[in-house]
């Protein structure tokens, strides 16, 4: 593919914008943030998910770089390059292709991608900015990059994930002596996170309530599972070393009367090992717009995560969106599942097969209890992904007017400075170095 060439006028964001409030309502608010760099380890059309429901928002308001993994290419007379994908949120994806022999050499593609990107930034006019990183591993490439602000949204305890770099973990620490605010995607990762950056905040999964909530209203029954019979129980998400695959056989062999529904890409793992008796349907992947008419069609919704290393510190974003769907909910006991869902009695907790089969036959009548409609409406009241998105914008801007022009450009420096108007300060161009 060419190198990208297109200059393209962004206004700025207004100093006032009107956005919808959780309720539906017009909220005017102040909004006043540099262009958003973000450097992301998930492709950006994989799965709706965290980064996209924040970024989108921020993309509304100014300009959002998604910057993805490089790609690498068999031929290697390629040059270096960048590819731009403009999205319909506003959200501008950008990947740089490198030549397949840079593959072994870390540092001359760290370079490379350096190079490509300041290219293009300035060809873009960024020259007020700030870096949102998703993965610490992106260092490599935009450390040289001096940065307004640098935020690091922690969604995930990546370093425990199948296949994780072993440099993963001293990326971090270096990412945490940048970052001026560490966000992270739920209670315990926070719990962990906040002994490694004084300046760190819990923001736990939150939901889109009018788009799941169309699955309580009249919805066309996806064709691929029309001819699935009731009851259903079902789970979408990735699938892979996360989900309990043994729990799910278990319950598979021990009530052939239900049918359970997996939606969801099968990654790092072999397809192989997935149970495959007649009353387990794989669906496959589905574009987040789809996701209400499949719940729509579920008598119960599940999290069937194992107990290990790579769920210790999640907080699924799913928890919400099942229940802001009607579905009553079972889960094994993921501890920012337990805490609120569990205690506030939202979501039933089992930790073995029988105990979930029996969770599963209790959730099975739920739909009529009233009062856990209400409770649940009532705590889905309370949150949303509009609500995170202003909490963080309010935390950056802080930030940003807590620094003097002098230390605009510094990152890494968590003590309180001399305010100052956030639109007095600006950084110079992007340069190589």
């Amino acid at each position: 593919m060419p190198p990208s060439s297109t200059v393209e006028a962004f206004p700025r964001p207004s100093a006032n914008a009107v956005r919808p409030s959780a309720s539906g309502a017009e909220t005017t608010f102040t909004y006043s943030l540099p262009d958003l760099v973000c450097f992301a380890h998930l492709h950006w059309d994989f799965v709706w998910q965290r980064p996209q429901h924040l970024l989108s928002r921020f993309a509304q308001q100014g300009r959002v770089f998604y910057v993805e993994d490089a790609f690498y290419h068999s031929d290697n007379l390629i040059e270096p390059h960048v590819e731009i994908k403009d999205r319909d949120n506003g959200v501008k994806v950008v990947v740089v292709h490198l030549p397949q022999r840079l593959r072994a050499d870390e540092d001359a593609a760290d370079q490379a991608q350096f190079e490509v990107l300041s290219h293009y930034f300035s060809e873009q006019g960024v020259t007020n900015y700030l870096f949102w990183y998703y993965t610490p591993m992106a260092l490599g490439k935009s450390r040289q990059f001096t940065p307004k602000l640098t935020v690091y949204d922690c969604m995930d305890e990546l370093a425990a994930f199948k296949f994780a770099p072993p440099e993963l973990k001293k990326r971090e620490q270096e990412l945490f002596a940048k970052a001026d605010l560490v966000f992270t995607g739920g209670h315990t990762l926070y719990e962990s996170k906040r002994e490694q950056h004084p300046d760190a905040h819990p923001f736990p999964s939150s939901i889109d309530k009018a788009h799941f909530g169309q699955a309580r209203g009249p919805m066309a029954e996806p064709a691929d599972q029309t001819s699935i019979p009731h009851p259903r129980v079902g789970f979408f998400g990735v699938v892979d070393e996360r989900l309990d695959i043994e729990l799910l056989r278990q319950l598979a062999q021990n009530h052939p009367e239900w049918q359970f529904v997996i939606i969801g890409p099968v990654v790092k793992i072999d397809p192989a090992i997935l149970p495959r008796t007649a009353n387990v349907h794989y669906l496959g992947g589905k574009d987040y717009k789809e996701l209400p008419a499949y719940l729509k069609g579920w008598d119960v919704a599940t999290l069937l995560f194992a107990d290990n290393e790579s769920t210790k510190f999640i907080s699924p974003t799913k928890t919400p969106e099942y229940l802001a769907a009607g579905n009553p909910v079972v889960s094994t006991p993921i501890r920012d599942v337990v805490r609120p869902y569990g205690d506030l009695n939202l979501v039933q907790i089992a930790d073995n097969a029988a105990d979930f089969g029996k969770a599963i036959k209790n959730a099975l009548t739920q739909r009529a209890d009233a009062d856990w409609r209400q409770r649940t409406d009532d705590y889905l009241a309370t949150i949303s992904w509009d609500q995170t998105w202003q909490q963080m914008v309010d935390l950056m801007q802080a930030r940003l007017s807590a620094k003097t022009p002098d230390a605009a450009t510094t990152t890494g420096a968590h003590e309180p400075r001399m305010a100052t108007k956030v639109s007095e300060v600006t950084l110079p161009p992007i340069t190589r170095s």
